[in-house]
């Protein structure tokens, strides 16, 4: 393993870490020698997802966390400090999207929700984390976005607000803390096989369809998405902040559907 990419020493948490892309990266910075720290809603399927990485030899415990209870996130990084010391790598994946249809019908509760779990709890988890990170020296930020921030829906309107958002919640992020050796990211996949679009991918039709659209001619797995992940918290990333990477097999960039 190069120096660009060896987490050794380094603590993450990331949440919504119990599949898909958290999981991915969860299991690939540990890989890289990071200490993780796996947190979802569900006690027992934080501890399988651990317990599978220390199988593996790597590090990681178990911090259940549903990411809309404000008392729960302070468990998570008080817990995180108290078993690792710190944190030096945050990822914010876990999201909601309670809400599929034009925005002109959205009830308010849906809105609500989207916008308090995708914006405002990412804002308030990295207002406790940060202070404590800048005192280790400085560390690095991921929040998940979607591409569905740089376009224009018909059915997912509400939830594409939301994620443009994070977008601009790490520039600030990065802008406000850069001086205390913090950077901070967004990712912006595409359409990825989770699942929240498991009603497309398992209908074989609607997947080919799907698949053509990309320049790649496929959808995405959850692992096409780590290896970003593991840069960004890596030295190879230490001059990357503000940014928003899409990683999307080429979705947005072809005219294909």
């Amino acid at each position: 393993m190069g120096d660009l990419f060896d987490l050794r020493g380094k603590v993450a948490v990331i949440t919504g870490s119990t599949k898909g892309i958290g999981k991915a990266m969860a299991e690939r910075m540990a890989e890289h020698g990071a200490k993780v720290v796996i947190s979802s809603r569900k006690a027992d399927v934080c501890d399988e997802v651990a317990a599978a990485i220390n199988a593996k030899g790597g590090e990681a415990i178990a911090v259940p966390c549903n990411i809309s209870d404000q008392s729960q996130l302070e468990v998570l990084v008080n817990k995180t400090v108290a078993a690792w010391g710190g944190i030096d790598i945050l990822v914010c994946n876990a999201a909601a999207n309670p809400y599929y249809g034009p925005m002109a019908d959205v009830p308010e509760a849906a809105y609500d929700k989207t916008m308090e779990n995708n914006i405002k709890r990412n804002l308030w988890l990295c207002n406790m984390v940060l202070p404590g990170m800048a005192e280790r020296g400085g560390g690095s930020v991921i929040i998940v976005s979607s591409i569905g921030g740089l376009k224009g829906s018909d059915n997912l309107g509400i939830y594409c607000i939301s994620k443009a958002a994070d977008m601009q919640l790490v520039r600030n992020l990065a802008v406000e803390w850069g001086d205390r050796g913090i950077r901070a990211n967004a990712i912006a996949p595409g359409l990825v096989k989770t699942d929240f679009a498991r009603a497309l991918y398992e209908d074989p039709e609607r997947s080919k369809r799907a698949a053509a659209a990309h320049a790649l001619l496929r959808l995405g797995e959850p692992d096409d998405i780590a290896g970003i992940g593991v840069y960004l918290a890596a030295p190879a990333g230490r001059w990357t902040t503000g940014q928003t990477f899409v990683i999307d097999g080429g979705s947005t960039i072809t005219s294909r559907y």
